[in-house]
């Protein structure tokens, strides 16, 4: 299987896989600690739908895919940015609903060869196009870009954004600025891992990372790796096998998941025995009246 698998490394389209995976791993792994900290996991399931909304339609009317895809989750991220954020997992409801009866009329109506409305469902990694990755190129380049101007508002419009607001950040423009974020990552994920499981790489690292760490700067660092793990090791793994890229990499981040949930589980614990430890310590005889 590793010879096999260093063979099958030396073919063009399976290099050009493997570049998509590692740029949809630094993607991912950006924004998912903060996708994480807004308990946006629903949403970033509702405009991947979306995405497929836009993608099938536009399969179906002959149109280019990507940038469907792009339209859908566009429109669904503002949409949700516009709603707000009262009563959020009602309108992701709704939302979700709406792209996913639409996905299904789109894909039912394509005339054309069935796999290719498939592989919107469940992704084409090792099929991808190198128009294809330009475009996450792109994508990610908005995306660092984005962090590298605005990451402090952005993230303190994520951790606390009550205080956030009393200090004057606009609450509702930031919102918005990472609501198209999601939802331009979310488009290129559903081209490239499928609608099914973009929450395996915008979701799991990120909370994988937050269980290891409370520092944001340190979460979005362990979310990278993690993300790249998942997305280029699952790749890898897939290769002699042949199975599909997507239970991999789906597979290799809810592992690291389960590691890190048990490293914060031990971490707590160990705390709370200090804790316990500390208030059952002696007390000191001093007495500050008489020193």
């Amino acid at each position: 299987m590793i010879a096999d698998t260093f063979a099958l490394l030396g073919v063009d389209f399976v290099q050009q896989s493997l570049i998509a995976a590692a740029l949809l791993g630094v993607v991912s792994g950006v924004m998912a600690p903060l996708i994480v900290m807004r308990r946006m996991s629903f949403s970033v399931h509702s405009t991947s739908e979306l995405a497929l909304m836009g993608a099938s339609g536009a399969l179906l009317f002959g149109l280019n895919v990507g940038f469907g895809a792009i339209a859908g989750a566009v429109v669904a991220a503002v949409v949700l940015g516009l709603l707000g954020t009262k009563r959020q997992d009602a309108t992701v409801g709704v939302v979700l609903s709406f792209g996913m009866g639409l996905s299904v009329l789109f894909i039912h109506l394509y005339p054309g060869n069935s796999n290719a409305a498939l592989s919107l469902l469940t992704g084409q990694i090792v099929g991808v196009r190198s128009s294809s990755v330009w475009a996450l190129a792109g994508v990610t380049a908005i995306v660092l870009l984005a962090f590298a101007l605005w990451w402090r508002p952005l993230l303190f419009a994520a951790t606390d954004p009550i205080m956030a607001k009393a200090m004057g950040v606009p609450l509702g423009r930031y919102n918005m600025l990472f609501a198209v974020l999601v939802g331009l990552v979310a488009a290129q994920s559903v081209q490239i891992v499928g609608a099914l499981l973009v929450m395996a790489l915008l979701i799991t690292p990120g909370a994988a990372a937050v269980e290891i760490t409370d520092s944001p700067r340190r979460a979005v660092l362990y979310s990278l790796l993690f993300a790249e793990v998942a997305a280029v090791g699952g790749l890898v793994l897939s290769l002699a096998p042949g199975l599909p890229v997507s239970v991999l990499v789906t597979s290799v981040s809810f592992a690291i998941y389960l590691v890190c949930r048990g490293i914060g589980w031990a971490r707590n614990r160990r705390a709370t025995k200090d804790l316990v430890r500390y208030a059952h310590a002696p007390t000191s005889h001093c007495h500050p009246e008489r020193d």
